[in-house]
């Protein structure tokens, strides 16, 4: 969890509806029992502080470690970042999400742990990450068609579907870490995830569809 974020000032600390938003999936991490410890890693201590969040949160379930100064910085790869958690902290299995994807539901998260354990135990998969389902027409920027024929209008439904990594969730363990140096292991499992659910915030035209839906959710839960 960074301070500085390049395209939406300040984002995992600003305000997405009522709560601040790195609080959207802590709180549901938090919620779901059989994730023992939720590991921020952070070059912000100071402003989860300002914030009421520290080592004691989530009675004791919150672990803040604060981020080497090595791997500080904009174009620090994501996976040396784990690596320093992983060499750190000893666990069965390690969950990755980002504060950027506040609308992942608890529901959803505990599926995914139940498909990798299924498919870890059955030697299907050695790690899982989330993707997005997509069946529409490609083409490349010459203008030729991908995985279509423009002479042959099929209907989009029947088209080859094609899955984009959307950054939700990766489930991994040391092993698989260990065989790619990544968080997506050599064989992986790809988890689709709900649409209303896989939202990633990167631009602040995602900022204002996620405040949107923020405020759709609140209001839908406020009693009548």
């Amino acid at each position: 969890m960074k301070a500085h974020s390049a395209r939406v000032s300040g984002k995992n600390f600003k305000v997405l509806g009522n709560k601040p938003l790195f609080r959207w999936i802590l709180d549901t991490l938090l919620s779901i029992g059989e994730i023992e410890q939720v590991v921020i890693n952070t070059d912000a201590r100071d402003v989860l502080l300002e914030n009421g969040l520290d080592d004691g949160y989530g009675f004791g379930r919150v672990l803040i470690r604060d981020r080497k100064p090595e791997l500080c910085g904009d174009f620090v790869p994501m996976n040396d970042i784990i690596s320093d958690d992983i060499n750190a902290i000893d666990a069965e299995a390690y969950l990755m999400t980002h504060t950027t994807n506040p609308f992942l539901s608890s529901a959803t998260i505990s599926a995914a742990l139940q498909a990798y354990r299924q498919a870890l135990a059955n030697g299907d998969a050695d790690s899982l990450f989330s993707v997005n389902k997509i069946q529409t027409r490609f083409y490349r920027g010459d203008g030729s068609a991908i995985n279509h024929d423009p002479k042959v209008l099929l209907r989009t439904q029947d088209l080859e579907p094609w899955f984009e990594e959307n950054s939700n969730l990766y489930i991994f363990n040391r092993d698989s870490f260990d065989s790619t140096d990544a968080r997506i292991g050599a064989w992986p499992l790809m988890y689709e995830t709900p649409a209303l659910e896989s939202m990633d915030i990167d631009t602040p035209a995602q900022w204002e569809l996620a405040s949107a839906l923020a405020a759709y959710r609140i209001k839908s839960e406020m009693p009548s």
